[in-house]
């Protein structure tokens, strides 16, 4: 399993995506919305109440690994090619 870690942490998109990944589960279990965490405290109280509650664990790493995971390449890899990235690729010009 080799996953190009350097260059997706250098994606803020990835890391967007992470961050909804985690908390998005959370805010639909609890029936908060993202309008309820005002405070520092009111989001720390909701990771605390998230990550005790077993099945809710569970649904925030099933969502973690659907969001790691290629769907264009075998098993749970990155493809060679983006192995070879130093920095996220940016679109060809059309």
């Amino acid at each position: 399993m080799k996953i190009n870690w350097k260059v997706r942490f250098k994606n803020p998109v990835f890391l967007f995506q992470l961050l909804l990944t985690a908390l998005t589960p959370a805010l639909a279990y609890t029936g908060l919305s993202w309008e309820g965490l005002t405070t520092w405290t009111s989001l720390w109280d909701l990771v605390v109440q998230a990550y005790s509650n077993p099945f809710l664990s569970g649904l925030i790493v099933i969502a973690l690994y659907n969001q790691i995971t290629d769907p264009m390449t075998k098993g749970f890899s990155d493809s060679k090619l983006a192995l070879s990235y130093d920095k996220p690729k940016e679109d060809a010009k059309w």
